[in-house]
């Protein structure tokens, strides 16, 4: 959860088909540290992500490229893409939309029509799926409602699971579909028109002041000058299109 990769990578198979620990050494100790605590999981979260392994700058140097291709050794700092229901709630929070509601019934949140119907059979009482609506549509993903065999499409395409078997370890991909869910799901788009509302809100009077607002909300730290070029020349660019086109801006505004 926090390197990316486990000291054993095979986590769902510790057996001898499964792959031996990268550092034997290490594994022991920190069994040893955990129980030692209590069974204590928030110290030894603590510990995890205050130590200088954590830390150390994500940079791939070529020597330590040579020396440790695949970060095993943990050479360099974790660098890899969140899991699915993180990407969805980073967005609702980063956009200020996120619902903290602790506890509860599950919600329906967006999701493509007639993929329950699909699969579903005729009496089955999950055949349709309805959204919610107001405050429930931005609860976290923990609290999405799933129906076995269907996971919701935004989350399947970063890898989540089917739920129809316990899986211990997830594979973690990278594909192009995945940007198009962040530039075109309802939710991300929505998301996007909410950051963009707060920063002409209270983000400044200059589009540069603006997005150093959407930077600090998103990597909690300002664009450098290529980023800011880039947005800017993007910015740009979008304004023209819908100046040319006000029936799509009033349909992104909808």
């Amino acid at each position: 959860e926090i390197f990316g990769t486990g000291i054993v990578r095979t986590a769902e198979d510790f057996g001898s088909q499964g792959e031996l620990p990268s550092n034997q050494a290490l594994l022991d100790w920190m069994a040893v540290e955990f129980r030692e605590s209590g069974w204590d999981i928030k110290k030894f979260f603590r510990m995890l992500v205050t130590s200088a392994t954590y830390r150390q700058s994500a940079v791939a140097t070529p020597e330590k490229l040579k020396a440790d291709p695949e970060n095993r050794l943990l050479s360099r700092g974790p660098r890899f893409r969140m899991d699915a229901e993180m990407v969805r709630d980073y967005a609702l929070a980063a956009s200020g939309l996120l619902n903290p509601q602790i506890g509860g019934p599950s919600v329906k949140t967006y999701q493509p029509p007639g993929l329950w119907e699909a699969v579903a059979m005729n009496e089955s009482n999950t055949r349709y799926y309805k959204a919610d609506t107001g405050e429930k549509l931005y609860r976290r993903s923990l609290y999405w409602f799933w129906k076995r065999s269907v996971p919701p499409a935004s989350l399947d395409i970063f890898n989540a699971p089917t739920r129809e078997i316990c899986t211990v370890r997830r594979e973690r991909t990278n594909t192009p579909l995945q940007a198009l869910v962040t530039m075109n799901d309802t939710q991300f788009v929505e998301a996007a028109r909410h950051l963009a509302q707060r920063a002409l809100k209270g983000g400044g009077s200059t589009p540069e002041q603006r997005f150093e607002f959407v930077g600090e909300q998103l990597l909690a730290r300002p664009f450098d000058q290529r980023e800011v070029k880039v947005l800017s020349g993007e910015w740009h660019d979008f304004l023209n299109y819908y100046d040319a086109n006000p029936q799509d801006a009033k349909k992104l505004l909808a």
